[in-house]
């Protein structure tokens, strides 16, 4: 993960008069704010750069260098769930540290003792000091990353901001895994500006990211203007080539939009090695933050284009400050990601990824074993989700096409009936649950999915 040490102005930035480095003196020119404008602030060197104190202290973690550290342990000590559910669908909505929900708390008492004080003084700079810690995380330099309540809004200001710019002859080309929230915005753009749509399809099941990229340079055209990659589907689980796709797309002049919902956490993220235009993340999915906190990744040479859905006091005050402050609204999210980082750095990012990977393929392969059924894709291609198919007759003989209500009816019966919170999936005309498997999640938790779902099917009940 890179230093902060190359941060500085940006060479397309919109305001030219912040080029320059302001005193460390707070100066009112952010709407009615003291603090001083975000963009300053996100400028400094690492060498000049100050970080506000914190005004309480924050809980330390154990090294997961510790074996017995995962798993229902770490479940007990460091998660809200309840030992009446099996819960293995961290995909859904994550599942929020209870200590960053702790620290969010402390964040908000500490702005009630003086509301005026710490919105007007505080915010902005602590802002920034979380922003500058993910940027470092993500590797990319900290004028380029904003702070957002979700990638949905993400991927909004980005698609809506690039609308403005093309016209009829225009296509924008996503996958067929592309999430379904996001094929809907592009029925949107389309319907209020005439672009043209299409779609790469990709067909199951997959053995290798090569045949993703075979598939995928096939369907670029001359006129394709903007290609979407979600980086980890959420329906299907894979992983698609971030860096390789992007590379064919800029060879050929074509701007690259990622979807990285479901990455942050699980995956290494290096915004300068990727060289994607826009990246967008969620840090309340894998990554354990409060609900509601996410980033936006935007390249140098895009920030005049994309502009916030909501416009407020930073606008016209420079690209960090136009989405730094949108309105007032809870920002102790935000701030209490400063504990989320701390908890994946001291308890060691690479510890808790190799937990994660080993669990969801040791979890796939008694699955397989128990079912007799095959992956969706190879499980080289999958990260911490997997989907395994369930076994062929579990409707029973002679059964349906089968359709998302089937999917539905088995999810729900493990739920009701047998306490399992999984995900079942309508894929290729065929049925797949979706595992996931977290740091607080332990092999015997798939072993009692694996024993459902051969009840389920022994009782006949969904014939």
């Amino acid at each position: 993960m890179a230093d902060e040490e190359t941060a500085g102005p940006c060479k397309y930035e919109e305001e030219t008069a912040q080029d320059t480095i302001p005193s460390k003196k707070a100066r009112r020119d952010f709407g009615s704010f003291h603090s001083s404008n975000a963009d300053e602030l996100i400028r400094l060197s690492k060498e000049d750069y100050d970080p506000p104190v914190i005004p309480f202290s924050l809980p330390c973690y154990q090294s997961g260098d510790h074996a017995d550290l995962f798993g229902a342990a770490i479940r007990k000590s460091q998660f809200c769930l309840s030992d009446k559910i099996t819960f293995l669908n961290h995909g859904a909505f994550g599942c929020t540290l209870r200590s960053a929900m702790d620290v969010a708390q402390k964040w908000r008492e500490y702005c009630e003792t003086e509301p005026v004080s710490f919105i007007d003084r505080e915010l902005i700079p602590h802002l920034v000091y979380v922003s500058r810690r993910l940027a470092e995380f993500v590797d990319c330099d900290p004028c380029d990353l904003v702070l957002v309540p979700n990638v949905t809004t993400a991927m909004n200001c980005i698609l809506q901001s690039l609308a403005r710019t093309m016209t009829s002859d225009d296509v924008i080309l996503f996958f067929n895994v592309t999430y379904g929230a996001t094929k809907k915005m592009l029925q949107y753009i389309k319907d209020l500006v005439g672009i043209q749509l299409d779609e790469v399809k990709l067909s199951f099941p997959i053995s290798s990211a090569q045949q993703i990229l075979e598939m995928f340079a096939a369907c670029l055209k001359p006129n394709t203007k903007l290609v979407i990659i979600d980086h980890v589907s959420s329906n299907y689980g894979i992983i698609l080539p971030v860096k390789e796709l992007v590379e064919i797309c800029h060879e050929r002049g074509v701007l690259v939009l990622v979807d990285g919902a479901h990455a942050l956490g699980i995956l290494p993220i290096s915004m300068r090695s990727f060289g994607a235009d826009f990246y967008t993340t969620n840090c309340h999915k894998w990554f354990c933050g409060p609900k509601g906190t996410a980033l936006m990744y935007i390249s140098c040479q895009h920030h005049q284009a994309i502009n916030p859905l909501v416009v407020s006091h930073g606008f016209q005050a420079g690209f960090n400050s136009k989405f730094i402050w949108t309105g007032l609204q809870d920002y102790s999210p935000f701030l209490a990601l400063h504990t989320v980082l701390n908890f994946w750095q001291q308890t060691g990012v690479d510890e808790m990824r190799r937990y994660m990977f080993q669990l969801v393929r040791s979890a796939a392969a008694l699955l397989q074993k128990s079912w007799g059924t095959d992956l969706l894709a190879d499980v080289s291609l999958f990260g911490t989700m997997i989907l395994v198919q369930l076994p062929a007759d579990i409707l029973g003989g002679g059964a349906p096409q089968i359709t998302y209500d089937h999917a539905e009816l088995i999810q729900n019966r493990l739920f009701h009936d047998h306490h399992i919170e999984v995900p079942i999936k309508a894929l290729e005309g065929k049925l797949y649950v979706r595992i996931s498997a977290h740091v607080y999640n332990e092999l015997d938790q798939y072993s009692s999915l694996a024993s459902a779902i051969v009840d389920i099917k022994s009782k006949r009940i969904l014939l």
